[in-house]
C-alpha cells in the first residue's frame, strides 16, 4: 500500500470524496488506473459522498468541551435537523470535540487529525459518516481558548445532550483566585454571551473598518439635524458610546441582573474569587449562522420528480 503515490491518492480523493484508505485500496485493486479506480469506488458505494457535496448543510450540532484550562467549540453541519437527532451523528460530534480538545483550534488541522478507532483521519471518518447517513455534512469550524492560570467556562443553549446543542460559548477567565468561584462566574458570563452576542471584548478590539463605517453613518445622521459641527461631534460621541455598549462585552449590561456593566461585574467579583479577574477571550458559535439556507418548496419538488419520471 505504501508504494501508491500520495499525489495519486489525493487526486482520487478529490474526484470522489472517498476516504484516504479507500482510495489507496481502489488504486491498488486497479493498477493505479484513475478512471477504473473511480468506477471501483462507485460500485462499492464509497464515492457517494461526492454526489452529496453540493447540497446545503445548515443544520447539525455545535459541541463544546473544556478540561478546565482549555476549551473547544466544534460545529458539524448536516442537511436536516432529523439527522442531528440521530444517535450516531451525536456520538460522532462528541468524538470530534474529544479530538479537538487536544488540538490548536484550527479546523483544517482538526480534519487531518487521527480519528479514534481505525477510520483514519477526521476527514476520512466524516466521509464515511456521509456515506452511511446519506446527507451532506460539513465540519465547518472549530475554535479554542486556553488560559495559563484560570478557567475556560462553557455554556450550551438548546441542549440535546450534555455538551451538544445549537449555541455554544467559551469564556476564558484568568485569575489566581478560587477556581470554583471563577468557573461559576465564567458560566454566567458564557450565558450572557449566548444571549447578548457581543462582537468584541473591548472597544480596542472592534474592527477598525466596522468602527469607521459606524462613525460615518452616525455623522451623516447627525448632520441631517442641521446642528453646528461642534454639536454634531458631541452627538456622534454619545451615539458611539451607545454603540460600544451594544457590541463590546465589557461595556454590555449583564443580562442576568439587567443593570451591572460586565466590566464592573468583574471588579465586584474579584472579592468573591480572591484576586483580580481578566477575560482572556470568548467565542460564540450559533449553529448555521452565515450559511445560506435553502427554502424547500415541497410542491415544486413533487412536480420536478413527476416531470422526470
Amino acid at each position: 500500500m505504501s508504494d501508491i503515490a500520495a499525489a495519486l491518492v489525493k487526486e482520487l480523493r478529490e474526484k470522489t470524496g472517498a476516504g484516504m484508505m479507500d482510495c489507496k485500496k481502489a488504486l491498488m485493486e486497479n493498477d493505479r488506473d484513475m478512471e477504473a479506480s473511480v468506477d471501483w469506488l462507485r460500485t462499492q458505494g464509497l464515492a457517494a459522498a461526492a454526489k452529496k457535496a453540493s447540497r446545503t448543510a445548515s443544520e447539525g450540532l455545535v459541541a463544546v468541551k473544556s478540561n478546565g484550562a482549555k476549551g473547544v467549540l466544534v460545529e458539524l453541519n448536516a442537511e436536516t435537523d432529523f439527522v442531528a437527532r440521530n444517535d450516531g451523528f451525536q456520538d460522532f460530534v462528541e468524538a470530534l470535540a474529544d479530538v479537538a480538545i487536544d488540538g490548536d483550534g484550527d479546523v483544517e488541522n482538526l480534519k487531518s487529525s487521527d480519528f479514534p478507532g481505525d477510520e483514519g483521519t477526521v476527514a476520512d471518518a466524516l466521509t464515511n459518516m456521509i456515506s452511511t447517513i446519506g446527507e451532506n455534512m460539513d465540519l465547518r469550524r472549530s475554535a479554542m481558548i486556553e488560559v495559563g492560570d484560570g478557567v475556560v467556562s462553557t455554556y450550551m443553549h438548546n441542549t440535546v445532550k450534555p455538551g451538544l446543542g445549537k449555541i455554544g460559548v467559551l469564556v476564558g477567565l484568568e485569575s489566581t483566585g478560587d477556581k470554583d468561584q471563577l468557573d461559576a462566574l465564567g458560566k454566567q458570563l458564557a450565558m450572557h454571551v449566548a444571549a447578548a452576542n457581543p462582537q468584541a471584548l473591548t472597544r480596542d478590539d472592534v474592527d477598525p473598518e466596522l468602527l469607521t463605517r459606524e462613525k460615518n453613518i452616525l455623522s451623516e445622521q447627525a448632520r441631517d439635524s442641521g446642528k453646528p459641527e461642534e454639536i454634531i461631534e458631541k452627538m456622534v460621541e454619545g451615539r458611539l458610546r451607545k454603540y460600544f455598549e451594544e457590541i463590546c462585552l465589557v461595556d454590555q449590561t449583564f443580562v442576568i441582573d439587567g443593570e451591572t456593566r460586565v466590566g464592573k461585574l468583574l471588579e465586584a467579583s474579584a472579592g468573591d474569587v480572591g484576586a483580580p479577574i481578566v477575560i482572556k477571550g470568548f467565542v460564540r458559535f450559533s449553529l448555521g449562522e452565515g450559511v445560506e439556507k435553502v427554502e424547500e418548496d415541497f410542491a415544486a419538488e413533487v412536480a420536478a420528480v413527476a416531470g422526470g419520471s
